[in-house]
């Protein structure tokens, strides 16, 4: 693929250390000096979306200023970002790739980015994936050359630019005329099988992720090969990026055992290694590969590009594309030190899973749980490279659990549209399509054992997975770990009770609907606009916000505002529901406002009453607004109460209901300090902590008396200490 950029030659330099959700108090040795740095020779490129691009995507440059005008101005500096040598060597001339997410009409369409160090415009490609509904840019990867000086950082700033015209990209050709090589091998039930990218790369390309002038990449697949046969479960995916001149390669490689539909899943114990060139450069022995899992590891062929990118923290939150964390934050560096050093004595390899819960439905706070997991959260508000090690594993750990159905004929995750009666739960029958008369079930095991994994997925206590990563990495591996779990997360249910292809989430937890809610809207807002699994993962989104729109804005609603579908009403006979679970919901409600699906608008204006009723309604004491169980209602099928005093009146002893709101006298009754809230105030993973972003959304709704709630909220005598804890220090991004 050809295509044409613009080149500018300019010299100088400058750098800058970063700052994360809040002033990290570690000591990052790579980003606190500034440094001097001599960029040198200068390209300014935009990359294409893939093998198909969009007409507003990369090869649109026929936008005038006329046509941006009320956007960004030209030549307006966007953001920043960091750019880190942790070599005790000068890194001149360093290729570096990374995701990026702007908010809406920043990047307009017809302009793209420069990156710019000190005076100095520096290399830089940009390849469009994602664009808003105004055709500004959403989602890219950007590509920038650098020198950077030893142990140290420099600061870029990316800056808007017209479109500039094209030229020829890094070809595969070139790639392939040099002695190039990735292979895996590996010896399973006492054979030997392979698969090298050199040849995938002399057939059919799968998708060509970046292209051009300072980097193309080309994903390839296939089954793992002995003589003439094929291995009919295993398979390999080759990610591999090549640098202008041809000095560093890196290849991602991915070994799946997911087919959805092939016969007889089961487990596999290979040894296995992988050669670069001539060079073997990884092996293991005796590893189970789990039925319908993954693992990946990244490689480089040539020299290894180990300089690394930081972001600017508040403008990613500030995007929407990302929970918008506490700004003011700062992340302790004890605490990371000691994630840290826990990490390092984990699996962290193929098949491990790190420090996440095996048996995710384990009840109780762990530290996956969040709109972000701990290890995520970490990284977003400190940027620190400790935290982004692990951010980053976790992604590719993802790969470990076993909800991972890919479709042989399109290698890509199984669709409902193409299987509605595929599931894993439900009787035999209830997977039989009407329509062919044929079973949509995914075969079953020999035996248990054969299938058994030590990892037990669910969605009601489930992290986010991928999103984060890809979205400040770009990788594809990412992307897809995203796109598994949102799809399984519909897939596991009952096609009669998911609505078939529709995949409705309302059979699940409330908590189980909420963070399946937050993930599929986390793929439909970032999946690559020339994607297939584009319009799929919004199709699907959009059926589950018609269908809560409908219950809860016309068929259903209730003055309280709470939710009712699934199990809600699990407390007291029928009667009373976990506030705690509701709020999870209505923070992933306001995230998709946040991405901007206007579906979810009034929703939200639904949702928020609930928290802020809790915190502002007469006759209800805000000190009881983070309980693990309200009365609701009087018994099972009754009405939901109509005022929160009735709520109030029905849930909290008599005796304390007698006492004045937030006193003395009421604090000492709750053997809490005056004005403390229950539910176990001081813990970073207590109820009112779990409340918090559930608030923090409610100020953004708009809604009446939202901005005292949070008020008052953020006025409470006993806090928890998010430093080292970070999941729900959610906040709002307009000031009450």
């Amino acid at each position: 693929m050809k295509r044409s950029f613009f080149f500018l030659w300019l010299t100088a330099s400058w750098a800058m250390g970063w700052m994360g959700c809040g002033d990290s108090d570690s000591a990052d040795s790579n980003s606190s000096t500034p440094t001097e740095s001599d960029a040198g020779s200068d390209v300014v490129s935009e990359g294409s979306t893939g093998t198909d691009a969009l007409s507003d995507g990369g090869s649109d440059d026929t936008a005038s200023e006329a046509a941006m005008e009320g956007s960004t101005p030209l030549g307006s500096v966007i953001t920043t970002v960091n750019l880190h040598n942790p070599t005790e060597k000068e890194a001149i001339d360093v290729p570096l790739t990374f995701g990026h997410v702007f908010r809406p009409g920043d990047v307009p369409k017809g302009t793209t980015l420069q990156a710019r160090v000190g005076e100095t415009l520096i290399p830089t490609q940009v390849d469009s994936k994602a664009r808003h509904a105004d055709g500004s840019l959403r989602h890219a990867i950007v590509t920038v050359v650098a020198s950077i000086p030893a142990s140290g950082a420099v600061q870029a700033e990316l800056l808007t630019i017209p479109l500039p015209e094209a030229q020829t990209a890094v070809e595969l050709g070139d790639l392939l005329n040099t002695d190039f090589n990735a292979s895996l091998t590996l010896t399973v039930d006492a054979k030997t099988y392979s698969l090298d990218a050199k040849t995938l790369l002399q057939g059919k390309i799968d998708r060509t992720w970046l292209s051009g002038p300072i980097v193309s990449e080309w994903i390839v697949a296939g089954p793992v090969v002995s003589g003439q046969s094929y291995h009919p479960h295993l398979s390999a995916r080759f990610s591999v990026r090549a640098y202008t001149g041809l000095k560093s390669v890196r290849v991602g490689i991915s070994v799946d055992n997911d087919w959805a539909f092939e016969p007889e899943p089961r487990n596999f114990v290979y040894d296995a290694s992988v050669q670069m060139g001539s060079k073997q450069v990884f092996s293991l022995s005796n590893l189970t590969h789990h039925r319908q899992a993954r693992w990946r590891k990244v490689f480089w062929w040539g020299d290894e590009v180990q300089a690394y990118v930081t972001h600017d923290s508040r403008y990613l939150m500030n995007s929407g594309a990302l929970p918008h964390y506490d700004p003011e934050l700062t992340i302790s560096d004890e605490g990371l030190e000691k994630q840290y050093a826990k990490w390092g004595t984990l699996n962290t390899g193929p098949m491990g899973i790190g420090p996440m819960e095996p048996y995710m439905p384990t009840t109780g706070a762990h530290d996956d749980i969040g709109p972000l997991s701990r290890w995520d959260a970490l990284f977003l508000c400190s940027m620190d490279r400790r935290a982004q090690e692990m951010a980053m594993g976790l992604a590719d750990l993802a790969g470990s659990w076993p909800i991972h159905y890919r479709d042989k004929d399109t290698g890509m995750p199984v669709r409902l549209d193409d299987y509605p009666y595929m599931s894993l739960l439900g009787n035999p029958g209830d997977k039989v399509n009407p329509k062919t008369g044929k079973s949509e079930a995914f075969p079953a095991c020999a035996s248990q054992a054969d299938c058994k994994s030590p990892y037990t997925p669910d969605s009601a206590h489930q992290p986010s997975m991928g999103y984060l990563a890809y979205v400040v990495g770009g990788d594809y591996d990412h992307l897809e770990e995203l796109m598994f779990w949102a799809n399984y997360n519909m897939l596991e249910s009952n096609p009669h009770y998911r609505a078939f292809e529709q995949g409705l989430l309302k059979w699940g937890q409330v908590r189980g609907q909420a963070w399946s809610l937050r993930t599929l809207g986390f793929a439909a807002y970032i999946v690559p606009d020339d994607h297939s699994f584009k319009a799929y993962f919004n199709e699907r989104l959009d059926y589950n916000l018609q269908y809560y729109l409908d219950r809860y804005t016309k068929n259903e609603p209730n003055p309280l505002g709470i939710f009712t579908d699934g199990y809600a009403f699990a407390y007291n006979e029928g009667r009373g529901i976990a506030p705690w679970q509701d709020d999870f919901f209505t923070w992933s409600v306001g995230q998709l406002v946040a991405m901007g699906f206007p579906k979810a608008v009034p929703l939200l204006e639904f949702k928020a009453q609930f928290p802020v009723g809790r915190m502002t309604a007469p006759g209800f004491c805000f000190i009881h607004a983070a309980a693990y169980q309200m009365n609701v209602r009087d018994e099972k099928g009754a009405p939901i109460y109509d005022t929160f005093a009735e709520v109030y009146q029905k849930t909290v002893d008599p005796a304390i209901q007698a006492l004045p709101c937030a006193s003395a006298e009421m604090g000492e009754a709750l053997s809490l300090a005056p004005g403390e809230l229950t539910g176990y105030s001081s813990s970073t993973a207590g109820y009112p902590s779990n409340m918090q972003p559930a608030l923090a959304v409610a100020v953004e709704s708009g809604i009446p008396n939202a901005k005292d709630a949070w008020e008052t909220f953020a006025q409470r005598p006993v806090k928890p200490d998010y430093s080292a804890y970070p999941n729900w220090a959610i906040t709002p991004r307009i000031q009450p």
